[in-house]
Order: C-alpha cells, then structure tokens, then sequence
C-alpha cells in the first residue's frame, strides 16, 4: 500500500490544501512556508510516538488568517491489499484497495477524534488509533543528537540481526561467544595488573574508606567493562577504519551519513513484515554534508532505501537528484499555503523533461527562488546581480535567482516555472536573424517575446490585436537595417509585453550600456573612444570583459538606476510586493 493524497484543511497554515505524494517525495520550499507542518499533519495520524497530548489540539494548530473553528487532515492510501492492514480495519478499505484515515478537531472544544473509511463520504469514527500498531510512521527530526540517534540505532540494528540468525548461525555465535568470554576475563585481569592501574585503584579505595564506612568489604577497581560479553557487545563502538588503525567518529557530516546508513540497514533487515507497513519521514537529511555527498545522499534516498519516504531539504544538489514528478514545492497563494499543481504532477514532469540537459541548472536555483530573472547569457548574470547590489535590491533576501536562458532557451525555462507556480520576469535581446534560404531578416527577438506571451500567459484583448495586426511586420524584410514600419512595430510589442514582465532590449546588453550612461567609464575601461570598437571588444570576450569591468567599475552602475537596464530587477521586486 502506499499514500497518495493528503488534505489539509484549517490546519496550521494550508487553509485548504491538496497534496498529491509518490513513493519517494522530496517537499521543498522556503523557510516558515509548512513543509514540517506537512509532516506534523501526517505524524498525528501515524505515528506511534506521539502521544494523546502531542495530538490534542492547540489554538495554534488552527489556520489562524480566518476564525476557523474546525481542522481537518486526510490521509489516502491506495493498493490496500496487506491482510495486517485489512483485519485492523474491516469495512473501512474499498474492493479497489483505497482507504482514507482522518483527523478532525474542534477549536472551542479542543476535542478531536479519529475516522476511517473506503470515501471521504463513508468515513466511520475510531474509538482510537489501535491501527497504528501495523500501520504507522517512523520520523527523523532535523534537529536530531546524532550522538544518541546512532546509539540507540546501533543498539536496535544489532538486536534485530540478532533476531534474525538461523539455527546454524545461532549455534555458530554460541561457541564464539564462549571463546570472546574466556578472552574478556584474560583482559581484565592483564589490566587490573598493570601496576600503575593498581597504585590509582588503592588510592580511590583508601579515599573512599576515609568518607564512608558502610561499604567495608567492598573495593572499587578499573574494569574495562568486559565482564559480560553481551554487555560488551552491546556497547561496541562505530569508528572508522584506515589501513589497520581506527579513528573515531566525531563529524557531524559523517555521524549524520552513519546514522542514515543505520537506519537503513534496520530497514533492509526489517524489509518484508507481513506484520505490519511502515512509511519514513526524514527532515533535511542533507545536514552537515558538502555539495557532492549532498548529491550521493540523494542518489541514496532515492534508489536505496525501501518503502515510502517523505523527505524534507533546503538542497538544490538534492533536488536535481529527484525525479521530476516526486517533488513537492509548497507555496503560498496569498496568506494560505499550497502545493504547486496539486503536488507531485505530470505536469511538472513533462515540463522538466523537456527542459532536458538544463535539468541541473534549473533545479538548483529555481526551485527555491521566489521570482526568477531569465537572461540571454553569463554576462547578463554578472551584470544584474552587480546591480542589484548597487541599486540595493538584496537578491539573497528577496529569494530572486538570476538564471540564463542559454541564447533562445527561454520558453522552455519559462514551461517549468509555470509548473512550479514560481513567477518569472524575461529579458531577451532584440535579434535580428537571417530567414534560412531566403534573402530576407526577421526580428527573432521580439518574435521570441511574442511566443512566451501567446504560450505562457493569459491572453489580453490589446495584445492579441496588436498581434494579430502587425506581427506580420516583424518579418520579410530584406536588409539587415530593419524599414521604419517595422521599428515602429517593434516599439509598440516592446511596450504592450513590458507590461506582462518580458523585457526586449534596445539591441543587445552591450550597446545598452553603452546607450544608457555607462559610454565615457566603458571607453576608459577599454582605452577605445569609438562605439563600433568598444561593442567589438566587449562582444569579443563577453563574460571576461564583463567580469573585468564590474570590478573596476561598479560603482558606476548607480547611473542606471532610472534606465530600461534596471527595469527587469524592480519588475522582480514589484511581483514580492
């Protein structure tokens, strides 16, 4: 069986909230915006550790941006055939295997009580969670003791493989236990022999004589703790070995690896329970790692691991690992919290896997930005984010990722942004192209501006008949200096597609700067006094040059405060607004 929806309603911060989950769910999204809310609504039904006052209502656990006097919580599982399952709950699966388990609450009251049934409209109160005893969740908090975690981990891996030996193993382990036995009492009596150990256990003895005298007969002495061999076992060390030393386990990084690795062997060994169904929730399981074993972890979560798992993180590398349809990007539409598409989506993963070989790249940045600033290329990033800072817009603070489109990528971007509900400001040069076999040109730029409105965005009256009266303009002329009827086009789209966030330069960056206050500091950068040489140049070595000169230069960028340069950044910051 495995889960396939949840429904929140008046809990915490998703007001009315549908979240389509997959067998492995990575849930992303900015801080504060519900993803351990999420988790919280599905630990109150599931989990065994919590308790009845961990599930007793609070005033806070109300939607709390209306009078909301009731909360509700749904829990879908579909492929319900488990017999441990369906003998807990007779009645409440469907002949198709769907089983529903809610939680509602009352405000005014602070009483809640539990529910089950094959529909939503079915449901039958539980007198309590007594199907928690097959059917329940196993949570990883992120602020989980590493130390503790491993310990008791460690302890429970080993108990469980213990469980788990054949009769030959078990008789095989007997003998050897024997042995380990005879050998710990060996150690012990070595070590209390060392005299220098024996001068430090007589000077406790004659100090402890002088405190107390109701322990006469008694005598303290250094024991190894060796002298029971299952005790000795049970307190074994994790450490690393290196050649043929060993070195202990102090690192976070790779205690929070160790812990992972623990866990997952007890599941492994636990893999097929006919007694009961397990689902994982583990929050930020990247802490502590570096980018690449960020992404080794997530290969990990993904591929390794059995069951269900609900994974919680703040990684770009982790995210790019997970498939496209597996991701959960909770957003906020207004004050509420929702899901983009519903969840995991087909929608989200035809459009990522049309964005191909950019999967990485987007993924990085883009999940986890608020607004995304699409540019044609890496100078357009160096560029807008030396601005920002100049003009004061924090990017960092805001959440705004600059991110190219690669030349004429930008629709593709755009598809995947849409699917992730995350809004998006363009700014494209103003190409002018060759029409193949053909010895006419067309204004490739404005026309590229034109398909991301017409396929991305809700169509407007004004724009579709200034579309559909010049468009034709745009194209078929035959020089590379475009006729004044078509520039007259042009400004007229630039003007109407400003206004949906898609800005269309006056050429391409370089000569816009150059046209918008920056001549005199370019030429003296370049040693150049003529704009054919200064475009040349800067056109030559593109990112170089533009790295090169917004170190020497940025301060200079103040001038373009009030320029069409500076309009694609305030767009951003209108939208956060």
């Amino acid at each position: 069986m495995k889960i396939t929806r949840l429904l929140l309603k008046g809990f915490r911060n998703f007001k009315d909230a549908r979240i389509n989950v997959s067998e492995k769910t990575l849930i992303i999204g900015s801080n504060d915006i519900g993803k351990s809310n999420m988790l919280y609504a599905m630990r109150i039904l599931l989990d065994r550790s919590m308790s009845d006052w961990d599930i007793e209502p609070k005033d806070s656990d109300f939607y709390c941006h209306e009078d909301t006097s009731e909360l509700a919580i749904y829990i879908r599982f579909d492929e319900v055939t488990e017999d441990c399952v369906l003998a807990k709950l007779p009645g409440k699966v469907s002949d198709d295997g769907v089983l529903y388990l809610a939680y509602k609450a009352w405000k005014d009251t602070h009483e809640y009580k539990f529910y089950a049934g094959p529909t939503m409209a079915s449901l039958e109160e539980l007198q309590e969670r007594f199907y928690r005893k097959v059917l329940h969740l196993k949570y990883i908090s992120s602020n989980r003791d590493l130390v503790s975690y491993i310990k008791r981990e460690k302890k429970g891996l080993l108990k469980e493989a213990q469980e788990k030996r054949t009769a030959s193993q078990l008789s095989s382990d007997t003998k050897s236990i024997g042995a380990i036995e005879k050998k710990l009492n060996e150690v012990n009596n070595k070590i209390t022999g060392l005299a220098y150990v024996q001068k430090a256990t007589d000077a406790i003895n004659t100090e402890l004589q002088e405190l107390s005298f109701h322990h006469e007969g008694q005598e303290v002495v250094f024991d190894v703790g060796a002298s029971d061999v299952n005790s000795f076992i049970e307190n074994l060390h994790l450490s690393s070995k290196v050649n043929t030393s060993s070195l202990a386990i102090g690192g976070d990084g790779r205690n929070n690896q160790i812990f992972l690795a623990l866990w997952a062997a007890k599941n492994e060994i636990n893999e097929y329970n006919p007694l009961e169904v397990v689902f994982y929730c583990i929050e930020e399981p990247e802490a502590h790692l570096h980018p690449h074993q960020q992404r080794k972890l997530a290969e990990y979560l993904v591929k390794t691991l059995k069951g269900q798992v609900f994974i919680t993180s703040h990684s770009p590398q982790i995210a790019s690992e997970f498939s496209p349809n597996a991701i959960v990007r909770l957003t906020k539409n207004g004050k509420f919290t929702k899901a983009a598409n519903y969840g995991c989506s087909k929608i989200i993963e035809k459009s990522i896997y049309e964005f191909g070989y950019r999967l990485n790249v987007i993924a990085a940045e883009a999940f986890f930005a608020n607004v995304v600033l699409l540019v044609e290329g890496p100078s357009e990033i160096l560029f807008y984010k030396v601005l920002a800072r100049e003009l004061g817009i924090d990017l960092d603070r805001l959440n705004i990722s600059v991110l190219t489109a690669d030349g004429i990528g930008f629709e593709t971007f755009v598809k995947v942004l849409q699917a992730l509900e995350i809004d998006w400001v363009v700014r494209t040069d103003n190409d002018i192209f060759k029409i193949p076999k053909k010895n006419m040109f067309r204004m490739a730029g404005i026309q590229r501006a034109i398909s991301i409105y017409t396929n991305n965005i809700s169509l407007d009256g004004a724009v579709d008949k200034l579309i559909a009266e010049r468009s034709k303009e745009l194209t078929g002329f035959t020089t590379r200096i475009p006729p004044k009827m078509t520039l007259n086009a042009v400004d007229a789209f630039k003007i109407a597609l400003k206004g949906f966030d898609i800005f269309i330069s006056g050429k391409d960056l370089e000569r816009d700067l150059l046209d918008q206050g920056l001549q005199s500091s370019i030429f003296k950068h370049l040693k150049v006094d003529e704009i054919d040489d200064a475009v040349e140049q800067m056109q030559k070595r593109k990112a170089t040059f533009m790295f090169e000169y917004l170190q020497k230069n940025a301060k200079a960028l103040n001038i373009l405060k009030d320029s069409e340069l500076a309009a694609p950044l305030k767009a951003c910051q209108r939208i956060l607004m």
